[in-house]
């Protein structure tokens, strides 16, 4: 089930946090429930995917991107994710998550998140490509970006996640078209 009291929690917290610049990082702190965990009594790893919702929503709220989406009527899709896990999280274990905006290009916007342990590692790290969707398809980041009230130009992608977008174009669509039953 969708954590929505807890993002909902998440998004009160932040409600009165000063407006984050576009590419600013929204720090939050959350805890691994126990309906959180797996077999191995550690933080899912489907669910870690749903617990960076509760970043990655309350960032969108502190850089003004929720207002636009609803004001234009726009949504919001994830269109690709690269995680990498590196230490369990257990359950009733605290986390802070970092979560910011990277970059954007010509139609995506990429979005950087990590959660960190009270020990000062990092536990997992995830690179999200999202698509702003409207009734005329895929928004153009650049007009997402004016319509913010900004003029910023979209900062240089660093290599490795250059090189994830590269890697990702490769990969055909639709998949498994060589598979046998």
């Amino acid at each position: 089930m969708y954590p929505v009291l807890r993002l909902m929690w998440q998004l009160f917290l932040h409600r009165k946090s000063p407006r984050l610049a576009l590419t600013g990082t929204h720090v939050s702190h959350h805890i691994c429930m126990p309906w959180d965990i797996d077999l191995w009594r550690e933080l899912n790893n489907g669910r870690t995917l749903t617990i960076f919702d509760l970043g990655r929503i309350p960032l969108a709220g502190r850089v003004g991107l929720i207002g636009t989406l609803k004001r234009n009527r726009w949504g919001l899709a994830i269109a690709g994710a690269s995680v990498r896990y590196r230490r369990r999280i257990t359950m009733l274990e605290r986390i802070e998550m970092r979560s910011r905006l990277l970059s954007w290009d010509e139609k995506f916007v990429y979005v950087e998140q990590s959660m960190w342990k009270a020990s000062g590692e990092c536990a997992n790290h995830i690179l999200l490509r999202a698509a702003i969707t409207g009734r005329e398809g895929i928004i153009a980041p650049d007009r997402v970006v004016a319509e913010l009230g900004q003029d910023i130009a979209a900062p240089a992608l660093p290599d490795w996640a250059q090189a994830w977008i590269a890697a990702d174009a490769t990969r055909p669509w639709p998949p498994m078209q060589d598979a046998q039953e």
